[in-house]
């Protein structure tokens, strides 16, 4: 079994509206409900290709129930720590009509106690035995110190569980030094050498880092370094500078480190996968938005247009 958690799980709420005018009313639709965070997408889409998932976290309020609720349809089963506040909202207001930009807006999210930390903390080394491996994603809310996916990785080395981090700022700074296996983060730039971001989560501690930068993804352990990128396809939006699905990224990267895959075979799975939009909402012909499934087909064509080499 795969843990992913989710420390700020989000409701994304979407609705189809015309044009907004002030002083006026504008119409919208009914809203659409998807769960969201990173770590729910990651769960979403290693249950598409059969993974037997857990998805983990913290979740409060109606909004908590609503992605419970969510995740049971899609099939993926939940363990989530109950706290008192309100899970936060992603609201998207899109023109069905119009291709222009969508509107959006995200509230905070909720503040956690210490009664809430503890209580997690002790769901989650009850959910170690018997895992497969930790997925540790995304954001902390307001009320977690920075070094709480330290923790979280410091108890599943403990249980001897791999880790899989995706997180960034003051989190990775200090969760990187209690070594997670793998570290899947941003960087501004693909610098191959001693010089690169990767090479620097590997010095402090990463036992591998995947970097992603536009539509390339650079990899690096002790071992070597990769670089995957993909060729012009016909996909619309898929192409060496298309952004990537981070949360399918992170998801493409787990069976891979799972399996001992090879690191050009891990990359080639992990990028079609995030070039395809896996785990994102898709537009139907009404104009609603509605929950995703990964396009194998698609994730097919990807697959023969990634190319993996050294870098320079």
């Amino acid at each position: 079994m795969i843990v992913t958690v989710t420390l700020n799980a989000a409701l994304h709420v979407a609705y189809a509206t015309g044009d907004a005018a002030a002083d006026d009313v504008t119409p919208i639709s009914r809203p659409v409900y998807r769960a969201g965070g990173r770590g729910v997408t990651v769960a979403r889409v290693l249950r598409a290709f059969g993974h037997d998932v857990l998805a983990a976290g913290l979740a409060g309020g109606a909004c908590g129930e609503l992605i419970i609720q969510d995740l049971a349809r899609s099939g993926v089963p939940t363990a989530f720590t109950l706290i008192r506040g309100e899970s936060r909202r992603f609201f998207r207001f899109a023109d069905p009509d119009n291709d222009g930009p969508a509107l959006r807006f995200a509230e905070p999210g909720p503040f956690i106690t210490t009664e809430e930390l503890g209580r997690f903390a002790a769901d989650y080394r009850r959910l170690l035995t018997g895992a497969a491996a930790v997925v540790l994603c995304g954001s902390l809310p307001d009320g977690l110190p920075a070094d709480t996916y330290g923790s979280l990785v410091t108890y599943a080395a403990e249980a001897g569980v791999p880790v899989i981090l995706d997180a960034g700022g003051e989190e990775l700074k200090h969760a990187v030094g209690h070594g997670p296996d793998l570290v899947v983060a941003e960087g501004s730039a693909v610098e191959p050498g001693t010089g690169g971001f990767g090479a620097a989560l590997i010095r402090l501690g990463a036992a591998a880092a995947a970097v992603a930068v536009g539509g390339q993804v650079h990899a690096v352990t002790t071992d070597g370094e990769w670089t995957a990128r993909l060729e012009a396809t016909d996909d619309e939006g898929a192409g060496a500078d298309f952004p990537l699905a981070r949360g399918a990224l992170v998801a493409g990267l787990v069976p891979g480190q799972l399996l001992g895959w090879s690191w050009p075979d891990r990359l080639r799975h992990a990028l079609a996968l995030a070039a395809g939009g896996a785990g994102s909402w898709t537009r139907t012909p009404g104009g609603a938005e509605e929950r995703d499934r990964v396009d194998l087909a698609a994730y097919e064509r990807l697959l023969d247009a990634v190319r993996v080499e050294p870098p320079a």
